[in-house]
């Protein structure tokens, strides 16, 4: 597809990265001939230097031609106006970030009158990611499907779990419970585990479970759950304010400390549930007196990387609390991921995921878009929509599945299917796979091609 992304800083520049390595042909847009000079050096990408809300710079970059225009300046205003601008020059798709905590009521309104194809709010949607895990303590990651109805959930086993020197198939006969196993990474690779698979402590799982089984499941092999009811979060920024506004809705108390005065100010009457502390975050007697060795979860959200780690660090080491560290760059990735803080919040990375979501459902051959997409560790989680084909209603013990690909669960009208070998698809329904193969547009990229399938024995 033919796309111009607006704005490139911190995520547009991982779009850029992202969108090209897909093999999207791509034109950049941004007012800096330093920053446009880096991209288009290091990617194979076309670049306009100038303001996204012009229409000569439009025209420029080829709008006439556009198939997705995507909006990610540092201004709202600019991001809303330049898929205005685009949308009536060339009726493209267009995708705005709006960051503003005032527009995020009025999204729909907004989308809907200014025509755009999607608006997203970085920090709402990191947002939700957090409190997802905190509702899952024992997660180290947690996906979410079918409208939030099916949760794939990303586990550790620790030394002396149950599970470790168990082969796959034996999981649910020795514990009496009904997991799916979807995949395991192990030492940087990741597998799609058949039967025969030896769990080892260490590795990470990813699992699907039904939500009656969870604790009694988590407690057989040895991870420890308990409901978290309080969180402490450093810095007060709009992915705490979002945070913090879903915790209280859910009944877990929140402290954040804050060293900008104004700030908190504003904080005490948006947010009158919570405690807001005016104080430097990384004063270590401050994180004392306030709590931190019995808080629940406690959420790094400075604005400088080194901080964050430096506050996980130090919480991990005077604490239980759920660790939560917010990273904006991506320099030091190996390093930072070998480092005991927790799970690693990467709102630039939220938001090329939802519009990488976007792009492959634009890109579907045969009807079946993809409805939600998950990028992990070396494999991708995606939601496909059935439509009419022909393999609707023909068993999946005999579908032509491709040998890196999982199907984990069908959603069936709200009916959750962990599929078995005389399960069949249906039009309307939407499935859950699993697979190293990276790239997958549509449910047509599960299956094995034609001339493979005919090789087969």
């Amino acid at each position: 597809m033919r796309i111009i992304i607006v704005g490139c800083g911190k995520v547009g520049s991982a779009l850029a990265e992202q969108l090209s390595g897909e093999g999207h042909d791509l034109t950049l847009i941004d007012l800096s001939e330093r920053r446009l000079e880096e991209l288009t050096t290091s990617l194979d990408v076309d670049s306009v230097c100038g303001s996204g809300t012009s229409y000569h710079v439009l025209q420029n970059a080829g709008i006439e031609d556009c198939d997705l225009l995507i909006a990610v300046t540092a201004h709202d205003e600019i991001n809303l106006l330049s898929c205005l601008i685009a949308r009536k020059a060339s009726g493209c798709h267009t995708i705005a970030r709006v960051r503003d905590p005032e527009y995020v009521s009025e999204v729909g309104f907004i989308r809907d009158e200014l025509g755009l194809s999607m608006v997203i709010n970085p920090e709402l949607s990191t947002a939700r990611v957090v409190s997802r895990l905190i509702r899952f303590p024992s997660a180290i990651g947690v996906s979410t499907f079918a409208k939030g109805r099916i949760e794939l959930l990303d586990i550790r086993l620790p030394s002396g779990s149950r599970l470790a020197g168990m082969p796959v198939c034996e999981i649910n006969a020795s514990l009496h419970t009904h997991v799916l196993l979807c995949m395991v990474r192990r030492a940087g690779t990741t597998f799609i585990p058949k039967g025969d698979f030896v769990l080892q402590a260490g590795d990470d799982i990813t699992i699907i479970i039904p939500p009656n089984e969870q604790v009694y499941f988590f407690e057989k092999i040895g991870v420890p759950h308990s409901h978290i009811g309080s969180a402490m979060l450093v810095g007060g920024g709009k992915i705490s304010f979002f945070l913090a506004g879903i915790l209280l809705s859910s009944g877990i108390s929140v402290k954040i400390i804050e060293n900008r005065l104004d700030r908190c100010e504003m904080l005490s009457e948006l947010l009158p549930g919570a405690t807001i502390i005016h104080g430097d975050g990384t004063d270590r007697d401050l994180l004392d007196e306030e709590g931190l060795a019995t808080c629940g979860a406690f959420i790094a959200l400075t604005g400088m990387d080194e901080e964050n780690i430096l506050l996980a660090l130090h919480a991990g080491r005077h604490s239980k609390a759920k660790l939560f560290t917010k990273i904006n760059r991506v320099n030091f990735e190996e390093v930072i991921e070998s480092l005991p803080i927790g799970t690693i919040i990467r709102p630039k990375q939220t938001t090329a995921d939802l519009i990488s979501q976007y792009t492959r459902a634009m890109q579907n051959s045969m009807g079946s878009n993809v409805e939600t997409l998950h990028e992990l560790r070396g494999a991708e989680a995606l939601e496909f929509r059935v439509a009419a084909h022909d393999l609707t209603g023909v068993p999946l013990q005999d579908m032509p599945i491709r040998p890196d690909v999982l199907l984990c669960c069908i959603n069936r009208r709200g009916k959750r299917i962990i599929p078995r070998g005389q399960d069949m698809l249906q039009e309307g329904d939407t499935v859950i796979v699993v697979s190293t193969r990276q790239g997958m547009n549509d449910l047509q990229d599960i299956f094995l091609p034609r001339e493979t399938e005919e090789q087969r024995p």
